[in-house]
């Protein structure tokens, strides 16, 4: 049996009386939905408004349907990754849940975020660019902090093996850093809820302690930070995790590379440097080894403040102003990767990895200019774990290429 004919479709132009033709928004079909137009000119001058309906309708569909981003707890355990749908760049996950925050008894001098997690003092304007020259007793007051620091970095470093986790690192640091009646800098610092930065592997900085066991294999960075009578001392290192990595020839090449980038870009620092220099001498050995030099962080001055003027950019062909004179706090920390100088930023805010995921290493020192040359204020102690090694196979001649390095 025939039925009637269908009345003829309306456009669905919100401006338009025309009948509908054949044309259908494609997003439309894609929710299920029946909306036609007249032409494709009227298509387009509608869409402004008609693609508020695709939100509403995704909405709804959410609500009913809510996306499968949860990621359970490990009923053995109780940990869980709580970026399940976060494209990470390399095989390492964080490994939540944190512990719980570690308190500084009120004894302890406080710098002004430790409570609510702003750096008021280093949110000034006026003179925010001038660079502070130490006086005597000051550069004393540097020197003991750093010295806390060093003991507390090696301190850290003898309990980094395998089959502990980066947490038990971080109280480890907290207990010692309180015993030298000692506020641990990163703590709360712009909210960074741990004591202590550690970055395996693919991380290049800020790495926030978690229940991530440590393997054979691993290399791991550990950014130790003291606030001492009223300064601040900054140091770190990267270390080798049981005989696996020490037998790897890649992560031997990367460690020893931003280890030597370290050492050559001090022994140029003394009164007329220009901050613009060290990058000169770190990517040019960077690059030696078939290595690049990840351009987003830099070094800082540092002294009341945990981080102020000046910057030290570790690449080549910066921009960086100012010239080290006799008085003058400053870090250099270059970091290098063994492959892109890109990096990519964990969904908390801090954890920074390599795009491609390759491994990557870092050392740190405190300097103070002297009226000759420079004192290391964090120097490493005769005993100091850790130390250079040989590299396993020769330098690599050619260039990782990646032109993009220096800028």
């Amino acid at each position: 049996m025939a039925g009637d004919a269908s009345a003829p479709r309306k456009c669905a132009g919100s401006d338009c009386e025309n009948d509908a033709g054949s044309l259908q928004c494609p997003n439309c079909q894609k929710l299920g939905k029946e909306n036609y137009f007249c032409s494709q000119d009227c298509f387009k001058r509608n869409w402004s408004e008609h693609k508020k309906l695709h939100k509403s309708q995704s909405s709804l569909l959410q609500n009913l349907f809510p996306p499968n981003v949860v990621s359970y707890p490990d009923p053995a355990t109780g940990h869980f990754n709580p970026f399940p749908t976060f494209p990470f760049t390399g095989t390492l996950r964080p490994v939540y849940p944190l512990s719980a925050k570690r308190e500084v008894p009120k004894s302890i001098q406080y710098p002004d975020y430790a409570k609510d997690g702003i750096p008021r003092s280093e949110q000034v304007f006026v003179g925010r660019n001038k660079i502070a020259i130490l006086d005597l007793k000051q550069q004393e007051g540097m020197r003991k902090v750093c010295r806390l620091a060093r003991e507390v970095l090696d301190i850290a470093a003898r309990a980094a093996k395998p089959g502990v986790t980066t947490d038990f690192i971080d109280e480890i640091v907290h207990k010692a850093c309180l015993e030298r009646n000692s506020y641990p800098s990163p703590l709360n610092y712009c909210h960074f809820p741990k004591s202590v930065c550690t970055s395996p592997n693919e991380i290049i900085c800020h790495g926030i302690p978690d229940q991530r066991v440590l393997k054979n294999g691993d290399i791991l960075n550990i950014d130790v930070t003291l606030y001492h009578g009223g300064f601040h001392g900054d140091l770190n290192e990267t270390y080798y995790i049981g005989d696996k990595a020490l037998a790897d020839s890649d992560s031997v090449r990367v460690v020893e590379t931003a280890r030597e980038c370290l050492d050559q870009a001090i022994e140029i620092v003394k009164p007329g440097m220009l901050f613009r220099d060290p990058g000169n001498v770190i990517e040019k050995l960077a690059k030696s080894r078939n290595c690049s030099v990840i351009k987003t962080y830099c070094g800082h001055g540092i002294n009341q403040l945990f981080h102020c003027a000046p910057n030290v950019p570790h690449y080549a062909k910066n921009k960086a102003v100012g010239t080290a004179k006799p008085g003058m706090c400053f870090t250099i920390e270059p970091m290098i990767s063994l492959g892109t100088h890109k990096d990519k930023t964990w969904p908390d805010d801090w954890t920074s990895a390599t795009q491609d995921g390759t491994r990557t290493a870092q050392f740190e020192h405190t300097l103070l200019v002297t009226e000759d040359g420079v004192e290391i204020l964090t120097a490493r102690l005769p005993d100091s774990p850790g130390g250079p090694v040989p590299l396993l196979t020769p330098e690599p001649a050619a260039s990782n290429g990646d032109s993009t390095v220096a800028s």
